[in-house]
């Protein structure tokens, strides 16, 4: 490669949902140069990136980086991680369920030390996006799943909610109704960042370049100031410059581990690594969050039509635990059940099941990401410490989760299409009885964040400042999932392209 290929104004490293967006936005100006370097391979004619109901076809296959934790003391451990590399990330393999964040969660997040993120500042950046994001469509809702919307509003005295994004949800923001989706119902394409924002912007502009098959290994920081990465591009290890600024926009997971690989981390761990030490930063993999899904099975009298935009279309919004000004569990209800962690504990399941997947919308517990090796091909280690808050607040609501999905399936139109429960099963009931169950078989949601939080100066774990800046050192942002200093407590991926949209705005506002 030519020197004039490896100098950008802007390196952006990573092409996922914020990277692919924040490219587009940074390359508007003719006068700078962005180059995005994507480990993967190109999403642009890769069809099970663009249609939403084949998201699952995305996970466990090439893409897949598909991570794995160490042992839980309290939580699942057999869960598979799903990290995608290629452009167009996560965004190219989830179910876009697309949220404006709450106000709640901001509040919280300016709460938490996030100055400058509050409701008012960050919301209208949903306006802004340009994501085709609509209530799932007509002719895409399948009637079993609107029976159990039904059901919920009544069960659990909840309103009925359609167009969850339009400015009317309280802090509360409780309710049961299909989602808002990103995506464009004829042709069922997904409304991914690389789809909407990169392609067409590489397409059309001379001064962004997305550089693909690019494993960045190092980001390079000399006196303080982050110069550029090292890459390895077929083989080669090739030196990439920032003029400007060096961006990571990797995810929870990798961000944290590049900065380490990189001597940008807790000191114990680099150097138990064997990494050499650049800058002593602790909280560099720490905070580690997630939502724990839960899962309620029942056996159906006959089976619903496969009508859907994703599967997951529709759930609630409850608020159970006090303060009760903000939401705790987030339901999801799918056409067809994940059930996979229930059968390896043992459940015998019929040909025809339903489920209800209720989740800790605002976990308390901390987990952490830190690299055992300062080879770049040895995964990183995860430890989400899932149900380990001291209060034992996560593990209640996931209690009292089951019991909302419990309720629901009491309630009519839906009970009506049930035989009985077979998972946890009726026997299942005491607290104690729920928790042991679910917490053996939950699901992660994919939605792993804050390892790079933003936070107060004086925060000794906030390794972001409110701009986005690694702190002690220069010329270098996070714009990922790995900035929230709080998980917010709805489906983050509009969150995500939310805070790249407002990088976009402090990037350019530095210069």
């Amino acid at each position: 490669m030519s020197a004039e290929s490896t100098t950008y104004d802007y390196l952006i490293v990573g092409g996922g949902t914020s990277g692919s967006l924040l490219a587009a936005r940074l390359s508007e100006d003719p006068d700078v140069t962005v180059g995005l370097l994507e480990w993967g391979p190109d999403d642009e004619h890769e069809p099970r990136a663009r249609e939403l109901r084949r998201w699952a076809e995305m996970l466990e296959g090439e893409y897949d980086l598909d991570y794995r934790s160490v042992e839980q003391e309290r939580g699942n451990s057999a869960i598979r991680q799903a990290r995608l590399r290629i452009l167009g990330g996560c965004s190219d393999g989830n179910t876009m369920i697309s949220w404006r964040t709450l106000a709640a969660d901001l509040d919280e997040w300016v709460e938490r030390g996030a100055a400058g993120w509050s409701p008012e500042a960050v919301q209208p950046y949903y306006d802004r996006l340009q994501t085709p994001i609509q209530p799932v469509a007509e002719q895409d809702r399948n009637p079993m799943v609107a029976d159990m919307v039904a059901a919920a509003a009544t069960a659990l005295d909840i309103p009925l909610q359609d167009a969850w994004n339009d400015g009317r949800l309280d802090k509360r923001a409780e309710g049961a109704g299909f989602f808002e989706v990103g995506y464009t119902p004829e042709g069922n394409v997904r409304s991914s960042t690389s789809i909407h924002y990169l392609h067409p912007a590489r397409a059309a502009r001379a001064n962004l370049r997305v550089v693909l098959g690019t494993r960045v290994e190092r980001v390079d920081v000399v006196d303080g100031v982050a110069t550029g990465v090292r890459a390895r591009v077929d083989g080669e290890l090739i030196d990439f410059t920032a003029r400007r600024e060096v961006i990571l926009c990797c995810g929870a997971i990798d961000t944290p581990r590049l900065l380490q690989l990189s001597g940008i981390g807790p000191r114990a761990a680099l150097e138990e690594a064997g990494v050499p030490v650049v800058l002593d930063l602790p909280g560099v993999g720490e905070n580690l969050m997630d939502h724990a899904e839960g899962l309620v099975v029942w056996e159906l009298k006959e089976s619903p039509p496969a009508t859907c935009a994703s599967g997951w279309d529709a759930g609630a919004l409850v608020s159970v635990m006090e303060p009760d000004n903000r939401p705790d569990v987030l339901m999801h209800f799918p056409v067809e059940p994940w059930a996979v962690h229930a059968e390896a504990y043992g459940a015998r399941l019929p040909e025809r099941i339903v489920s209800i997947a209720p989740n800790v919308a605002r976990p308390a517990s901390r987990g952490r990401v830190w690299i055992t090796s300062a080879d770049p091909d040895a995964a990183p280690s995860i430890d989400y410490r899932y149900f380990t808050d001291p209060e034992g607040r996560d593990e209640a609501v996931l209690v009292a989760g089951v019991r909302l999905a419990r309720r629901i399936a009491e309630a009519e139109p839906f009970a009506s299409r049930l035989v009985r429960e077979v998972f946890p099963g009726p026997d299942v009931q005491t607290d104690e009885q729920i928790s042991e169950v679910a917490r053996a078989t939950h699901q992660t949601v994919y939605h792993v964040s804050g390892t790079c939080a933003i936070g107060a100066d004086e925060d000794p774990l906030a390794v972001l400042d409110p701009s986005l800046r690694v702190r002690g050192v220069e010329g270098l942002r996070v714009v990922d999932a790995s900035v929230f200093p709080q998980l917010v407590a709805t489906n983050p991926v509009v969150t995500v392209m939310m805070v790249a949209e407002r990088a976009a705005d402090l990037i350019r506002g530095a210069r």
